[in-house]
């Protein structure tokens, strides 16, 4: 599925989360939302999932807007992981990644099979299926929401500050697998992140964004060898994006 934004602009108050963006998310291709808090970069995923709406331009997904879509059909071909993973904590980790597959009525059988056919391409466990988030470690958490995310077979896979919350350990070990997995899912994928490591890692292109805007797009090595704007060498130069000053000197 491709996903594409056009000239899309959304305002929260007095102020645009997103001015006026032109983006193409192309079928089979890893794309990497890069930049500091606050640039917009989580509401491009919510305007994409039709969790809220534009105040101007169009969200497509295959040339088609949104508006035009059942939307809860739309959502069950996009799987999606929110920061923190959002595990219900009154599930265990099995019945957390099956939650749609109760709601859609699957079999026993084929809901067990997906269920196993996931844990082995997270590396999750299978002893630890039967255990409560609160049991789980952080990187196991978040391999569940990953698996949840994935259990439709969607054909596209958003992801939001996926390893933000995790010691850094943990956090290049899961980086690692999560490019595997990315791989071997061969669609569509968006993450988020703040981390330069992370989005130079995981995607093939990246999309830096500031206040609201796309400020340069392309393989990382591009941005490094012919940054558009000052902007791109001093936040590559951070290494994990804490460019709060910069952002206000403009």
């Amino acid at each position: 599925m491709e996903l594409r934004l056009t000239n899309v602009t959304k305002k929260y108050g007095v102020g645009a989360a997103v001015d006026g963006i032109d983006l193409t998310f192309a079928s089979g291709r890893t794309t990497a939302l890069l930049g500091p808090s606050g640039c917009g970069k989580s509401t491009v995923l919510r305007l994409l999932l039709a969790l809220v709406r534009p105040d101007g331009g169009e969200v497509l997904a295959d040339g088609k807007p949104l508006p035009e879509y059942d939307i809860e059909a739309l959502r069950r071909r996009i799987g999606y992981v929110i920061q923190d993973g959002g595990l219900f904590p009154h599930l265990t980790a099995a019945e957390n990644v099956t939650l749609m597959a109760r709601h859609l009525r699957w079999e026993p059988a084929r809901a067990a099979a997906r269920l196993a056919e996931l844990a082995k391409l997270t590396r999750f466990p299978t002893d630890a299926l039967d255990r409560y988030p609160n049991e789980l470690s952080g990187g196991q958490a978040q391999r569940v929401a990953i698996m949840r995310a994935l259990l439709l077979d969607p054909e596209v896979l958003l992801l939001d500050e996926p390893l933000s919350a995790l010691d850094p350990l943990v956090r290049t070990e899961l980086r690692d697998d999560l490019r595997g997995i990315f791989r071997a899912f061969g669609k569509t994928v968006i993450v988020v992140t703040h981390d330069v490591g992370e989005a130079a890692h995981l995607a093939e292109v990246v999309v830096l964004m500031r206040a609201g805007r796309v400020v340069q797009q392309g393989p990382m090595a591009t941005l490094s060898s012919a940054p558009a704007d000052p902007f791109v060498t001093a936040f590559l130069a951070t290494g994990n994006g804490a460019l709060r000053a910069q952002e206000t000197r403009g």
